[in-house]
């Protein structure tokens, strides 16, 4: 058949449509993209506010501890509302092993404990239908904010209490986060105010100059988010190592379950290039029993477990910290 003019006419508008076709559909999956990670929550780390530069007073309000003892929930183990003082959104949380033993050991006149009442959940992105919790970022983000805010707080009414950082799982990057703030000179109170921090299976642990002291055996792998750094996707944004504790490094000790991927994991185990069985991967490992272990599992030739071992080292920290003149 001859090709005339007309023929070319409507070849050239059937291209015209296919690639007109093809744009909408780009623009639409671009649009489903950006929406997807918009709702999923964007990671916001508060920046730390600068302690005040000022001379310290000669004594603090009667009201002040004389220690503040930060305690950082992990995932599933707190929520918004939560009782800072009280809390009991999970009367199973790990994180109740080592507070409550200190509650109960110091009046409140020597120490505050405060548990930060975050969302402490892990949405799984690719979830079918959707599993209805926050996104990492957002539980992250509001964990980080309400922890930085309690300290500087205190710090600004309390200018002579010392504090105590601790925190699992989730709320171990949390503490970990702060702590390095801390360190670094940039954080919500003076590096000499802090007496210590614990992190138990921090998900951005690694080994090296700067890090933190390892209780117990030293686990070859490292913290999920450090082997999966540069993943983002929609509500979770991976931030790799932390650049050190600075000024608070010899006093920043963690603990590692082996086998627990959060802070235990191989490369191959999380892969930012194989998406789906990462993602898939490291919301199971919240859940997996090494991870639920340790309030049993032991770190000294005593005998003593990862929930043992922090409340004694926490205990002896408050019965040394100082006892500032109160007015």
């Amino acid at each position: 058949m001859p090709v005339t003019p007309r023929s070319r006419s409507a070849r050239r508008s059937t291209r015209r449509g296919c690639l007109y076709f093809l744009a909408v559909i780009a623009v639409i999956i671009v649009v489903i993209i950006v929406l997807w990670y918009l709702l999923a929550g964007l990671l916001h780390l508060p920046k730390p506010p600068r302690p005040p530069g000022t001379e310290p007073p000669t004594s603090q309000p009667a009201s002040c501890p004389d220690v503040l003892m930060l305690s950082v929930p992990g995932t599933w183990e707190s929520n918004s509302n939560d009782d800072p003082y009280n809390p009991s959104a999970n009367p199973a949380s790990m994180m109740l092993n080592i507070s409550n033993p200190i509650r109960e050991r110091f009046p409140n006149e020597r120490v505050e404990v405060y548990t930060v009442p975050y969302v402490a959940e892990f949405s799984n992105p690719i979830a079918l239908p959707p599993d209805g919790q926050q996104s990492y970022n957002n539980s992250r983000s509001e964990g980080t904010a309400r922890a930085t805010d309690k300290l500087a707080q205190t710090h600004k009414e309390c200018p002579l209490t010392t504090y105590v950082l601790a925190g699992f799982s989730q709320g171990a990057v949390i503490a970990g986060d702060v702590a390095a703030n801390i360190g670094a000179g940039k954080g919500p109170v003076p590096a000499d105010k802090v007496l210590g921090v614990m992190v138990i299976a921090d998900g951005r642990r690694t080994t090296g100059d700067g890090q933190a002291t390892e209780i117990g055996v030293t686990p070859p792998g490292e913290g999920a988010e450090v082997a999966l750094k540069g993943l983002n996707v929609p509500g979770i944004t991976m931030t790799g190592p932390r650049p050190g504790f600075g000024t608070l490094a010899d006093r920043t000790f963690t603990i590692c379950a082996p086998g627990d991927l959060i802070c235990d994991s191989p490369r191959q185990a999380l892969n930012p290039f194989n998406l789906l069985n990462s993602v898939g991967t490291l919301v199971r490992a919240a859940g997996n029993p090494v991870h639920s272990s340790y309030n049993g599992y032991v770190v000294d030739e005593n005998g003593a477990t990862a929930t043992q071992w922090t409340v004694n080292w926490i205990a002896g920290l408050i019965e040394n910290a100082p006892h500032p003149p109160h007015s």
